[in-house]
């Protein structure tokens, strides 16, 4: 046996051992003395034990033999004094002449193990990163999406799998264009530009795309990974800066046609005055009064343009924004037009006093309740207004349920003598003002609106406007 065993257990790949029935190693092959570095041995004085770390699986040789299945077995060799071998074993047992003997094959894994862990590391980084990723196979049907990306678009991994990305397209790309991004991926190549598509919620996503093909060992596509890089906030935060450079840029000009037209009209009004007073011919009477309420009108225009345009001379003062809106409530319900209106207020926690200037606040109130008010166009309906307070700022809402807003219409709300209404019912200088007001107060408004059902307007104000007083 001894002449026999070192030969055919030498050609054998994998590390063999053979091991006595009181667990000591009586022999192994080349392959086993390579790579442990024992030596040839001749008396079973090694116990098996020995050979594995202190951290590797503990398991039973005669348990494994006696099964009748091949159950593996992964346990880690010692090698050397700092490298460690992943094996995975296979047991057997033999009985000749009376003597037991445990015949241990052991199959370095080190490398696939290795793998795993590459493998373990990647899924972890795509599944925990901030930025969006969704795997798909090579027909395009998402077979994977990472908590990043359910977050962003707002859809559940349960109604994503399976499906094409274009359950959240924007719907603004033609065929041709995904045609050519397919043709690139398809041909191996890596893919990458910005693009928007639509959360569930029907808001828009702007995200940096990268769309690399998963290859085999052959070669050939077997999947897409999409990695998305979120540009949402920057968008805005762009849309919001070159808004307030158009609004800056209006409010010089706005301030040098007051100065050029104020003049002028002034004379007007001094000539239309003297006349009045001077004719006694009722025809004339009438069509300068008629002249007289313009040039009325259009004082009022200039003088709302050098409101925007002029910082304010008056001081912040401690203000309590609910009365401020209260009152506000109070005055426009007092119009023709908001009798068959309902309003409401909703106060839902303590709302601190504000370093405001107490008029200011009550025209931005009133411009916004009355274009609620006109929204409903008479007919019945209600107007709620809702206080937030956070950390940071205070949110007054003011939500009519009246005929809505555009889509196309919604980026030129707070322009100036942008109107929706008939001619001579609106300046179209009420937001516009009332815009400038927020900014001066290092706050903002927002808007959002469904066309048909209503609208929200959001006056955000700043706990901390006191501190920029002097700015």
């Amino acid at each position: 046996m001894k002449s026999v065993e070192p030969r055919i257990i030498d050609i054998i790949p994998d590390m063999c051992f053979v091991v006595s029935e009181d667990l000591n190693v009586v022999d192994c092959n080349r392959q086993a003395r390579t790579v442990t570095g024992l030596p040839a041995l001749r008396n079973g004085v090694l116990p098996f034990s020995s050979l594995f770390t202190p951290e590797s699986p503990r398991f039973s040789l005669a348990d494994l033999a006696a099964e009748a299945g091949a159950r593996e077995v992964e346990a880690q060799f010692r090698i050397g004094k700092d490298r460690v071998l992943d094996a995975r074993l296979v047991v057997r047992s033999l009985k000749e002449n009376g003597t037991l003997r445990y015949y241990v094959i052991a199959r370095d894994i080190s490398e696939e193990k290795q793998r795993e862990l590459d493998l373990l590391r990647f899924s972890n980084v795509v599944h925990y990163t901030v930025n969006p990723i969704q795997i798909t196979d090579s027909a395009g049907r998402m077979i994977y999406v990472n908590p990043a990306f359910e977050r962003v678009t707002g859809y559940g991994e349960q109604e994503l799998i399976g499906k094409n990305p274009n359950v959240i397209s924007s719907k603004k790309y033609s065929r041709e264009f995904w045609l050519k991004v397919w043709s690139v991926i398809s041909a191996g190549k890596v893919w990458t530009g910005e693009v928007e598509n639509r959360r569930k919620d029907g808001a828009p996503i702007y995200t940096h795309l990268l769309i690399s093909p998963i290859l085999d060992g052959d070669g050939k596509v077997i999947g897409y990974l999409g990695a998305h890089r979120d540009l949402t906030e920057q968008k805005a935060l762009e849309q919001q800066l070159m808004h307030s450079q158009k609004m800056e840029s209006i409010g010089t000009l706005a301030a040098g046609i007051a100065h050029e037209v104020g003049n002028p009209l002034t004379s007007i009004s001094s000539i239309v005055q003297v006349l009045s007073r001077t004719t006694t011919d009722e025809f004339s009477r009438e069509k300068l009064g008629l002249v007289q309420a313009q040039v009325h009108r259009i004082t009022k225009i200039i003088r709302d343009l050098v409101d925007f345009s002029r910082p304010s001379n008056y001081q912040l003062q401690p203000t309590d924004v609910v009365k401020s809106l209260t009152d506000a409530v109070e005055i426009v319900k007092m119009g023709k037009k908001a009798k068959e209106i309902t309003f409401v207020t909703h106060v839902r926690q303590q709302i601190p006093l504000l370093y405001l200037i107490p008029d200011q606040i009550a025209q931005v109130f009133i411009n916004i309740l009355l274009n609620a008010v006109d929204a409903l166009k008479g007919r019945r309906g209600t107007i709620v207004t809702e206080f937030l307070c956070d950390d940071r700022d205070v949110h007054v809402t003011i939500t009519d349920d009246g005929c809505g807003i555009s889509t196309e219409q919604m980026g030129k709300v707070f322009e100036p003598f942008f109107t929706t209404k008939p001619v001579g019912e609106g300046t179209g200088l009420g937001l516009w003002v009332s815009y400038g007001i927020m900014k001066s107060f290092r706050g903002d408004i927002t808007v959002r609106s469904t066309e048909g059902k209503g609208t929200s307007f959001t006056v955000i104000l700043p706990l901390n406007a006191k501190e920029y007083q002097n700015v």
